[in-house]
């Protein structure tokens, strides 16, 4: 069974096109004119070993909010239609990650059900001309999107780049783990029969 997903979304402010393999090797075509986000998407493809293409196209004369916030909308998108209907899943994934003087945890459940907790401060106002803001509106726009619970928290750091780049991998990996197809689950991982 493919899991796959392409999703297109166009705005007055952004034009985007996204395409995610849950069962890649890791291989990222990134391009949104935003150099850090690409480099934070770069790594989480590799980590979650899904194959992400993007292309956006976005009001980058405003700011970079608009971009950030719609990939997030389209990758979440992605990831909801690439599972189907979870038959099989995992589900739950968890990744507590350190990077370098930085540790942060991950947890998601693929739940059908929205719920964001974020319990992340930046140092920094920026990393390079990227708002660290956007961090946390990426990942809410992923979570709404995908219908997940995500529970990200930065336990210590004082790097931004650190702190940033361990939330994407870890977030990665927990995902990789949801996504992962158990041979004794038959069904779908809830006892409700539905997610």
């Amino acid at each position: 069974m493919s899991r796959t997903a392409t999703i297109a979304r166009k705005t007055a402010e952004t034009e985007i096109q996204l395409t995610l393999n849950l069962d890649g090797a890791g291989t990222a075509k990134i391009e949104t004119g935003v150099g850090f986000f690409d480099h934070m998407l770069t790594l989480f493809a590799k980590h979650g070993l899904f194959d992400l293409e993007i292309a956006a196209k976005g009001d980058l004369h405003i700011d970079s909010h608009h971009t950030v916030e719609d990939v997030g909308i389209c990758l979440g998108k992605a990831l909801a239609q690439a599972v189907g209907d979870k038959r099989g899943l995992t589900r739950y994934g968890s990744m507590t990650l350190p990077m370098e003087e930085s540790l942060v945890t991950s947890a998601l459940d693929l739940s059908g059900r929205v719920k964001f907790i974020y319990r992340v401060e930046f140092p920094t106002e920026k990393i390079g001309q990227f708002d660290t803001e956007l961090v946390e509106e990426f990942w809410q726009a992923v979570a709404a999107n995908a219908q997940m619970n995500l529970h990200l928290v930065l336990h210590h750091g004082t790097n931004s780049h650190h702190i940033s780049e361990g939330l994407f991998k870890a977030t990665a990996r927990a995902l990789r783990q949801a996504t992962t197809v158990d041979p004794r689950q038959t069904g779908v991982p809830s006892s409700k029969g539905t997610l």
